[in-house]
């Protein structure tokens, strides 16, 4: 039996497991398309994370699926520009970023805002200590959890955010609650404690 008339048979099949094979290609071709598509579009396979933490509301709640463009195809505007500019994402100044918390891949990324930059040196805030290393000072949204720069406290505590630990900039509008299933797969109930 030649190629064609397999394709055919199983194309037309009722049995059960023709049924999964054809199931299971057309999920591959789905998955496979849409990478590609993000792949050109965002510069990533995979341009979606789900937010983990209340940290960013009101502008981003857990639960939201977030796409992020790459950062090696953007410029990221921080709060300070974005202020001068008029510049906002997710209605506030600057660019959101997902970055590795410390530069470290085994701790979860974080997904807050660049406030400003800073070089080796510079004073991290004002009054504040001077900078290890050159970039970005971060901060979440929800000023109840996250009164304090990410550099104050002990999510990346006095160290700047370097430009190499920038996985990319959250673009488009965030899709509500479809982050819920992953995080709860990973042990994150959090959609359910709001």
């Amino acid at each position: 039996m030649g190629i064609k008339k397999k394709i055919k048979v199983i194309k037309e099949s009722d049995n059960f497991w023709a049924g999964l094979l054809r199931d299971l290609l057309f999920t591959l071709m789905v998955f496979t398309i849409f990478s590609s598509v993000s792949y050109i579009a965002l510069g990533r396979f995979s341009p979606m994370v789900a937010v983990e933490s209340k940290s960013m509301a009101p502008h981003l709640k857990i639960g939201d699926i977030i796409f992020i463009e790459n950062v090696d195809r953007t410029e990221i505007v921080t709060y300070e520009e974005g202020k001068k500019t008029g510049y906002s994402s997710f209605e506030y100044y600057g660019n959101v970023i997902l970055y590795k918390r410390k530069g470290s891949e085994e701790l979860p990324p974080v997904i807050h805002r660049a406030m400003y930059y800073v070089d080796k040196g510079d004073p991290m805030w004002p009054g504040g200590p001077a900078a290890p290393s050159a970039g970005y000072i971060t901060k979440g949204d929800n000023n109840e959890t996250n009164a304090l720069y990410d550099q104050q406290g002990s999510i990346s505590y006095l160290q700047p955010v370097r430009k190499e630990w920038v996985i990319g900039v959250a673009r488009l509008r965030p899709v509500p609650l479809l982050g819920c299933l992953p995080l709860t797969v990973k042990g994150n109930l959090a959609c359910f404690n709001t």
